[in-house]
């Protein structure tokens, strides 16, 4: 595998490139359907979706030239940063681009005076809860979707300082 050059930086206002990040976080998370249940929401996802929620939340990309590899979602809560969406195109995977991308939202709170971050994951995405623990998160709790009597997700936490 060669090095990418790849740069972290904050989604713009005025960003235009909505379906390009619709496509990366679904190529991203294709790999949970029939894995998952219920379905991931990235299926619900569209275009001006994406727009709106960067009106709210502070988005990252992750930029090999001018294509997208990465994105990454915070939002700000009382008790610190809810993080979500990331997504690392399939062909990236395992480059750092995931943990890079964690970083920015990490430094985002930590300029923002929150003491952590949080994240869900599903339960059954194992892989993905160990790749967390890496980063330094734990599990603080278990959730049940609506209609569901088993718990579907998992909330982990990184406390920052």
């Amino acid at each position: 595998m060669g090095h990418f050059h790849v740069s972290i930086t904050r989604i713009p206002a005025d960003f235009g490139r909505w379906g390009d990040v619709l496509a990366l976080i679904m190529g991203a998370f294709a790999f949970m359907d029939g894995i998952i249940d219920p379905p991931s929401s990235a299926h619900l996802l569209t275009a001006d979706a994406l727009r709106t929620k960067a009106l709210r939340e502070t988005g990252f990309l992750a930029l090999d030239g001018d294509r997208i590899v990465g994105c990454v979602f915070a939002l700000e809560r009382a008790d610190g940063l809810y993080v979500g969406k990331l997504a690392v195109a399939p062909d990236r995977q395992g480059h750092g681009i995931g943990r890079r991308l964690m970083q920015a939202a990490e430094d985002l709170a930590r300029s923002r005076g929150k003491a952590a971050i949080e994240l869900e994951t599903r339960i059954e995405l194992t892989t993905n809860h160990a790749a967390f623990a890496r980063l330094g998160f734990r599990e603080t709790g278990r959730t049940a979707h609506d209609g569901y009597d088993r718990p579907t997700s998992i909330t982990m936490r990184k406390t920052i300082s």
